[in-house]
């Protein structure tokens, strides 16, 4: 699916960060085949801060009450924890990436608070079953969002077009797509709700753009943000049919929810 990211950076613009598919059914959003691809505009960078710092990522009560009840403004509203955490600028800043990889183009949750009124969109669709009466965000789900959000990073905060794959309905992409985007970047992976988050990635062999994410060239990935692993090659399964990898390894456990970007 084709993501021409607008910039919305605050800060420096030091990249990034987190995931979908969600409640304890049987993956229904992962079969293949008869649901087309949505062409989204949405940000592609995230600061540093919010990703690490901000009250959703470091108080586990309002981690787990969010991914424990529906993606929704009433549930998030019937929450002491969540609008608690809410009240720090970067879990909002955070907030807004999770609906907008987890909700569809169309749906939003909003958030009241001190007399203002916070709004945020979906755009991408990997876990809408989420934002359903009901709904929770499992390990899956919250894998699928980590990765979505690792593969937005950008170091400089510049909005890059980009084509995020992957084994997911929601990550499609038609011929047209695929020919307009040849050139892998690497895949992402890894668990941004965790205690300790895991954020990991690799690089298409011979290939130095995930500088977009690490700064630099891209050979020397050292201090980077993510812990790029190597050549995709090494640590995932073989390319599927349009060039994503699947099942990459990292931390000493194999992810499926992996997300492979492309570049023009």
């Amino acid at each position: 699916m084709q993501y021409r990211f607008k910039l919305a950076i605050s800060f420096l613009g030091l990249w990034c960060i987190c995931l979908a598919a969600c409640i304890g059914e049987a993956d229904p959003l992962e079969e293949d085949g008869g649901v087309a691809a949505q062409q989204v505009m949405t940000h592609n960078a995230f600061t540093t801060n919010a990703l690490k710092a901000s009250a959703l990522t470091t108080d586990r009560l309002a981690t787990d009450a969010l991914t424990g009840n529906p993606l929704t403004s009433e549930a998030i509203a019937s929450s002491s924890n969540v609008m608690s955490a809410l009240r720090d600028p970067l879990a909002r800043e955070f907030l807004k990436y999770v609906v907008g990889c987890a909700l569809p183009d169309g749906q939003s949750v909003q958030v009241s608070m001190d007399g203002e009124t916070y709004g945020f969109d979906g755009s991408i669709g990997l876990s809408p079953e989420w934002g359903r009466d009901h709904g929770q965000c499992n390990a899956r789900c919250q894998g699928w969002l980590s990765a979505c959000i690792l593969a937005r990073i950008n170091y400089l905060g510049e909005s890059v077009p980009l084509s995020m794959r992957g084994k997911h309905k929601a990550l499609d992409a038609d011929q047209a797509e695929q020919e307009a985007f040849p050139q892998r970047e690497g895949a992402y992976f890894g668990d941004l709700f965790a205690p300790e988050q895991r954020r990991f990635a690799c690089k298409s062999p011979g290939s130095t753009l995930i500088s977009r994410v690490c700064g630099g060239t891209g050979v020397d990935t050292q201090g980077c943000i993510v812990d790029v692993l190597g050549d995709c090659d090494d640590v995932c399964g073989a390319p599927t049919s349009d060039g994503s990898f699947p099942n990459c390894v990292g931390g000493g456990h194999t992810t499926p929810t992996t997300v492979t970007i492309f570049r023009e």
